[in-house]
């Protein structure tokens, strides 16, 4: 009899270890949230020091094409720049934009590495990667070679984020390409450098770059996205930059209710009038409705979100039925002695 006993509290011991395994395991398997931009959003090109460009540029996007610097001021070659949206130089607009860009800056680099690359595995290029976080490791620059291009495959689910922590430089080299397949975003993709990132002749690039110093686009190398640097300079030189907001109607419709995008900012900031006040105010009314409109027919909670809620039922539900093993094995124990 004592046998039997012995035997079923080990059966419930190893039942209440499997239950902490599939916790564990559907809390690593939580899908990665995408950074928050706020008030970045809207911008193509961001720096702290300087912008200066060469050739013939062009700064493009739906609500993104905007241009900021701060505390700087020189935009030396601007004359030969098409810009798309606003330029914020050492205005409120860019101040508070730079105040953001250091909030997404630390969330990108806050985030736990799924995967981490060595002095050894840092080329890019011919990698093909899913949704998760990419680190390098300690003074590891993040390359990607031409010989192949990076592809990053969202395996279908159009909510797959990816992550890229550079411990040290990006540099990408002259040809280089990152190719987006089964439903990645650019507007998903996130590279945070703790140095400085450069950007090869000709290459093709897609992400938004959070630089810690400064971002050389070198020439004719084209972005889609962002390119953002903290402290430091931006240097163009004949590249298109496009920059828009994710395909996702009701995505963008709840960036456009959350977030102000500049220029709405800079009417703010600059008017006074009573009259002028009043119309703005019409304006955000009729925007906030049209967008509440559009996220209530067309737009679903998130799978992210969807992930969150399912592993929070899960960890309930499975620490409720390790307490009642627990409890069951204590009760035994009791009893057989």
């Amino acid at each position: 009899m004592k046998i039997h006993k012995k035997k079923s509290i080990a059966i419930l011991l190893i039942l209440a270890m499997l239950v902490l395994l599939i916790v564990r395991t559907s809390s690593s398997n939580a899908a990665e949230v995408r950074v928050n931009l706020r008030s970045t959003a809207t911008f193509a090109v961001l720096a702290g020091t300087t912008i200066t460009n060469t050739g013939t540029s062009v700064i493009n996007g739906d609500t993104g094409g905007d241009v900021g610097l701060h505390p700087g001021s020189a935009f030396p070659g601007r004359t030969d720049v098409t810009i798309a949206g606003a330029v914020h130089l050492t205005d409120a607009v860019a101040q508070q934009a730079k105040v953001d860009l250091v909030l997404a800056y630390n969330d990108a680099a806050g985030r736990i590495p799924t995967t981490t690359f060595t002095e050894t595995d840092n080329q890019l290029g011919g990698k093909t990667l899913t949704t998760g976080v990419y680190a390098f490791g300690h003074a590891t620059t993040a390359n990607l070679t031409a010989s192949s291009p990076l592809i990053l495959d969202a395996q279908g689910d159009p909510e797959a984020v990816f992550i890229f922590q550079s411990s040290s430089d990006l540099v990408t080299a002259s040809g280089s390409e990152i190719q987006l397949v089964n439903g990645a975003k650019f507007c998903r993709i996130f590279w945070q450098v703790t140095s400085s990132a450069t950007l090869g002749t000709n290459s093709h690039f897609v992400g938004h770059i959070f630089a810690l110093t400064s971002i050389h686009a070198q020439t004719g190398a084209t972005i889609q996205g962002q390119l953002l640097a903290r402290n430091g300079e931006v240097t163009l030189d004949s590249n298109i930059i496009t920059n828009g907001l994710c395909a996702t109607v009701g995505e963008t419709a709840t960036e456009s209710a959350t977030l102000t995008s500049s220029a709405t900012l800079a009417s703010t900031l600059a008017t006074t009038t009573a009259e002028t006040q009043t119309q703005t105010q019409m304006q955000t009314q009729t925007e906030t409705e049209t967008a509440t409109t559009v996220v209530k027919t067309e737009n679903s909670p998130k799978t992210a979100d969807y992930a969150d809620y399912s592993n929070m039922g899960m960890t309930a539900a499975a620490s409720g039925v390790f307490l009642a093993i627990s409890g069951m094995v204590l009760y035994l124990r009791r009893k057989n002695s």
